[in-house]
């Protein structure tokens, strides 16, 4: 058990112990339980009343899911607690865990407007067999940032005598023309802990897209999280090995680096003079298996704001068919030039046409800071660790008794530890705004910026604090060890 683990129930345990004294005193009862005699054990909290208490405070319940939001009650919506079902994200079946993961806060990162996700892109195998403690994690080892001459390739505007915007509008078969040999064949492998402690293998599928002639390529943060060894194949047929420059998982998006030279490559559009109705085009490796795909379709929204696996995301909708692999791959306008990174499709047995691609007017200030530094520049780091209990079956699990979003660690030596905070606070507020969920906390502190000081009400043993949190930059360990 970790020690943050520890530090997070002897919080809880401590009021718990508080709240059986006050009730054993307003039920006069003939001797008092001390405030460190209590059994962890023993206080449990009850069903019945604290389903009325979630659903007040906004929690729905669906077949045993959290669903604390509208949109979503025809799609399953993740794991349940103790079986291992779809994941909304992933869209694999594996390993679920039994309790819900506390969340690292580095800047406010879930949605409003939500809509059950299965990835696009990464189509995951499982691979029978036990690995042992020597296989080579360090073959993708991100490398140091090393972007300080790298030229991305943003459309020029043409125009003509008049001084007016010219428009080239290319057929399906001549922006796959134009396009084809700028996305490229992702394949990846790792290692996964299942039950009993095995390790296996797993392979990952994607796609990605040549951002210059020398080898950095844009991809999906899932297509290349956690794996250990990465191969891109070129239209050519030709595979190198890549190595990861940088990876944020707010904006899934990464980087990486393949050494190669003379390179087709992508343009830049502009996405900002894209309109709903406008045709695209999908290029990308769908099932892993078919690389260079291409699909057709039009834009059927613009700044669609979703969730996928707690981050909110704002997209580009689209009815061109997107399928597992095509995560990383591009979307294209009618002058070929690339103005979205694929990387979701709706998921259910009614659904149908519904892909996402991130914008490139987003993605270019991300994929820049990734080249640059390694990672993106201006995220918030609170230095708490966040964990948001929902469900009776999480509360008997932490054995908490009250519905809401709980501090489960702190980092040591951060703003957050030199404020005052605590494992086990109940955050109540956030700048005078009530917080009952992570979705009302990431929005708050998602519109603030580095360096401001939020004043934040916690509960800690029956009673209410006021603790002053200064926001500090989220900057990778990776990053710092660079650095020195």
């Amino acid at each position: 058990m970790s020690d943050d683990f520890e530090k997070f129930l002897e919080s809880i345990k401590n009021r718990q112990n508080d709240d059986d004294q006050r009730q054993s005193s307003q039920d006069n009862a003939s001797s008092e339980q001390s405030q460190n005699g209590a059994s962890f054990s023993e206080k449990k909290p009850d069903s019945t009343a604290f389903d009325q208490q979630a659903q007040n405070a906004g929690f729905f319940k669906d077949s045993g899911h959290e669903t604390n939001f509208s949109q979503s009650s025809a799609h399953n919506t993740g794991f349940s607690h103790a079986n291992a079902q779809q994941n909304a994200y992933t869209g694999y079946t594996g390993y679920a865990p039994e309790h819900k993961k506390p969340k690292k806060d580095k800047k406010g990162m879930r949605p409003a407007s939500v809509i059950a996700i299965c990835i696009v892109l990464s189509l995951i195998v499982g691979i029978a067999g036990g690995v042992g403690g020597n296989y080579l994690y360090g073959i993708i080892s991100p490398s140091s940032a090393s972007g300080a001459n790298v030229v991305m390739y943003k459309t020029v505007t043409l125009k003509d005598q008049s001084g007016n915007d010219v428009t080239q509008t290319l057929s399906v078969g001549e922006i796959a023309d134009a396009a084809k040999d700028s996305v490229v064949e992702i394949t990846t492998e790792g290692v996964t802990t299942g039950n009993f402690m095995m390790q296996y293998v797993t392979e990952g599928a994607g796609s990605g897209v040549i951002l210059t002639q020398d080898g950095y390529i844009v991809t999906n943060n899932h297509v290349i999280s956690d794996a250990t060894s990465i191969s891109v194949r070129t239209t050519d047929g030709t595979s190198y090995k890549a190595k990861i420059v940088g990876s944020d998982e707010k904006t899934d998006l990464a980087v990486l680096k393949i050494e190669a030279e003379n390179l087709s490559f992508a343009t830049f559009g502009d996405f900002s003079a894209c309109k709903v109705g406008d045709t695209v085009v999908a290029i990308g490796n769908p099932l892993g298996q078919l690389g260079g795909t291409v699909t057709d379709g039009i834009i059927s929204a613009l700044d669609r704001e979703i969730t996928i696996d707690g981050n909110i995301m704002t997209l580009i909708q689209t009815n061109t068919a997107i399928n597992p692999g095509n995560s990383g791959g591009g979307l294209f306008n009618t002058s070929g030039q690339l103005i979205g990174v694929v990387n979701a499709k709706s998921a259910g047995e009614d659904v149908e046409g519904l892909g996402f691609a991130i914008p490139i007017n987003i993605a270019q200030p991300v994929i820049e800071d990734l080249i640059e530094y390694g990672y993106v520049t201006g995220r918030i780091e609170t230095g708490i660790e966040v964990i948001e209990i929902s469900d009776f079956q999480t509360a008997m699990y932490y054995r908490v008794t009250t519905a809401g979003l709980y501090v489960y660690s702190v980092e040591n030596n951060s703003k957050a530890d030199d404020a005052g905070f605590k494992p086990g606070d109940l955050i109540k507020s956030v700048d005078g705004q009530e917080i009952t969920t992570q979705e009302d906390y990431d929005k708050i502190i998602d519109s603030y910026s580095v360096g401001d000081t939020l004043e934040v009400v916690v509960e800690r043993a029956g009673s209410e604090q006021t603790l002053s949190l200064e926001l500090t930059e989220y900057t990778p360990i990776s990053a710092n060890a660079s650095a020195a």
